[in-house]
């Protein structure tokens, strides 16, 4: 009888231990699983970080925005130089028009482009301001400068070589020092970016 009580107690003993182990098992498993999500959700604050930081613009796309810009820049300016000659203006009214015009071109051009897309005009026109106004206003800075600065070219007519040599160097410097300004800017989520994110 001693021998069956003692059989009991220790089968008893053997089943709690066992219910000890498997229960611990289970919260190892548990332990295992919070683990792992805590790294599953590590690695997605991971993944998640490397979008941080934005990809620095290529070459090749701040040289075809700042072709962009020159395109519309040269046209508008080229136009107010001939109106504002044909009208006999003097040189600071024609060269505003010239500027004005430079600046309505520049902005066409991009809002054209926008507009195909999809995008409504009044949202067009924000896009346009925000890619272009930088990019023309440093193009229109250098070209005029090195127009006013080169003697003889502000008088020129235009049949004069003088004129026109003025006018195309002026913007072949301005087109080398505002790519590197439009490369910074797309860069940086900015300029003719906003208008990339339509595309």
């Amino acid at each position: 009888m001693k021998a069956m009580e003692h059989t009991g107690r220790h089968g008893d003993t053997t089943h709690a231990h066992a219910a000890r182990r498997s229960h611990g098992g289970h919260g190892d498993l548990a332990g295992g699983e919070a683990r792992h999500d805590t790294h599953t959700d590590h690695t997605a604050h991971t993944a998640h970080g490397a979008h941080g930081p934005r990809a620095g613009a290529s070459w090749a796309m701040a040289v075809k925005a700042t072709l962009h810009c020159l395109t519309g820049c040269a046209v508008g300016e080229i136009l107010g130089m001939v109106v504002g000659t044909a009208l006999g203006w003097g040189n600071l009214p024609t060269m505003v028009l010239a500027i004005a015009l430079a600046f309505l071109f520049g902005y066409s051009f991009t809002l054209f482009a926008v507009v195909r897309a999809g995008l409504d005009l009044k949202s067009a026109i924000k896009v346009a301001l925000a890619a272009d106004t930088v990019s023309i206003a440093v193009m229109e800075a250098v070209d005029n400068g090195i127009i006013a600065l080169t003697p003889g070219a502000m008088d020129a007519h235009l049949s004069d070589g003088l004129f026109w040599s003025a006018l195309l160097g002026g913007f072949a410097v301005a087109f080398l020092i505002t790519t590197p300004v439009n490369k910074w800017m797309i860069g940086r989520g900015r300029g003719h970016a906003v208008v990339h994110a339509h595309h």
